[in-house]
């Protein structure tokens, strides 16, 4: 089979990066049909000193009020067996004001049936914060 960004054509590992990037799509499109459709109902969520389970989280992020992605940009995707690891870069804009930023984030998916099962990741939200104007642009003191 022809060979793609390292990854066989056809492979279960480019079937779970379409899936992924189906996920991500979704921060941009506000679609929930679509993210039922990639994400399980029971799946697990790890990141930000947190641990929780249940789809109603990505839904959550994929339509919080206020904050609209305007753009996405996968810098670099990586898949091995059932795991995909991305990092990215989103322009947000708080409606409110009209502010935008950019948040980087690095994140580790796992999929089983095609669908996302577990992840894990962190994302800049101080410097998402600091760049919406909500959070003075300066050192932390400690």
């Amino acid at each position: 089979m022809a060979h793609r960004g390292g990854i066989e054509a056809g492979t279960e590992q480019e079937r779970n990066v379409e899936v992924v990037r189906r996920y991500l799509r979704t921060f941009v499109t506000k679609d929930l049909t679509e993210l039922a459709e990639v994400v399980a109902e029971d799946v697990e969520i790890y990141g930000s000193g947190a641990a929780v389970r249940g789809r109603r989280y990505p839904e959550a992020a994929v339509s919080s009020p206020g904050l609209t992605v305007l753009d996405q940009q996968i810098l670099e995707i990586f898949a091995a067996e059932d795991r995909v690891v991305v990092s990215m870069a989103q322009t947000y804009r708080w409606d409110a004001t009209g502010a935008t930023t950019v948040q980087s984030a690095c994140k580790m998916y796992r999929l089983a049936g095609g669908r996302i099962v577990q992840f894990w990741g962190e994302q800049d939200t101080y410097g998402l914060l600091r760049g919406l104007g909500l959070l003075p642009d300066e050192p932390i003191a400690f």
